[in-house]
């Protein structure tokens, strides 16, 4: 059953006691709220999603709930927490739903660590992954987005989930985060998009989060073989343009860009080299989401993946 076929009421009951569990790729969320953005987030973004049982094992527990003391009335604010920690400051309630997603992102990188996690978009054409790795303002989330709507299958913009037995990439399908500028950007090259209401002022600026394909979540337990690793570099008035890259000085930015490398020690050395020796590496500047398309599609005609499914 997905989250949709619950219906309204139901869906606001099992978040209201914590029985709402929520599976996306290889994970299970168990989501506790009485926060009204909370639950009006979730019925817009994740309506193709699967639903478990609410006895059903969940691989992270998540409570979003209103401030103590005065906070729950005055400036009311949002607390985070999991089995009983509390990892953050609270925030304004207002950014209640952005504060549900980046909590979504902690679980996963500060737990799931039979898999080396990068920092990193991921999409895929004919069951050839690139991965973008990069810090915040590189522009990936938006390129990722782009890419996703002209014909490529997102698995993640957040986490590169790489096992360490095959290499191969599990998807972590979930809303894509857009910021300030983007935002605008992607209303006018996706019409339609569904996105949630922009949140502003918080520490990334503005921020609303956009709905996946319904067919990506669909096909979300279908792992990829890495096939490049590309920097992409957000640059205005810059043509598209890809560069090599060498695949030494690759392997150590992607260290730097990983969650649990140095936690993962010789296996994690291991799972990066494989990567690196199976990609062809880049660096990518762009400014038009058009130009940036083109480029990539003829990387995967070149790699015999353009006619795959996106």
């Amino acid at each position: 059953m997905n989250l949709a076929a619950l219906g309204g009421q139901e869906l606001h009951r099992r978040l209201a006691v914590g029985d709402l569990v929520i599976r996306s790729g290889p994970f299970r969320y168990r989501l506790h709220s009485r926060l009204p953005q909370i639950g009006a987030g979730i019925a817009l973004l994740y309506a193709d999603y699967p639903v478990e049982t609410p006895d059903e094992f969940a691989d992270f527990a998540l409570k979003m709930e209103g401030g103590a003391g005065l906070h729950r009335w005055w400036r009311r604010q949002v607390r985070f927490s999991s089995d009983g920690f509390y990892p953050f400051e609270p925030l304004p309630q207002d950014h209640a739903y952005p504060q549900l997603e980046w909590a979504m992102n902690w679980c996963v990188s500060t737990r799931a660590h039979h898999y080396l996690m990068l920092h990193a978009a991921v999409v895929e054409r004919g069951g050839l992954a690139v991965v973008l790795p990069a810090p915040p303002g590189s522009g990936k989330s938006t390129l990722c987005a782009g890419l996703v709507h002209r014909g490529w299958r997102l698995l993640s913009d957040e986490v590169a989930l790489i096992s360490l037995q095959d290499g191969l990439i599990s998807p972590a399908v979930r809303p894509i985060s857009l910021k300030n500028e983007s935002i605008d950007l992607m209303r006018a090259y996706v019409p339609g998009a569904v996105m949630t209401a922009v949140t502003h002022g918080t520490s990334k600026g503005s921020v609303t989060h956009l709905k996946v394909p319904a067919e990506h979540v669909a096909r979300m337990d279908e792992r990829a073989a890495p096939r490049w690793v590309i920097f992409p570099k957000f640059v205005a008035g810059a043509p598209a343009q890809l560069r090599q890259r060498p695949r030494a000085r690759s392997l150590l930015d992607l260290g730097a860009n990983a969650f649990n490398y140095m936690l993962l020690g010789a296996d994690g050395f291991d799972a990066l080299g494989r990567l690196t020796a199976a990609c062809d590496c880049f660096e990518f500047s762009y400014s038009r989401l058009d130009d940036a398309v083109a480029v990539f599609d003829a990387l995967a005609v070149d790699a015999g993946a353009g006619g795959g499914r996106g």
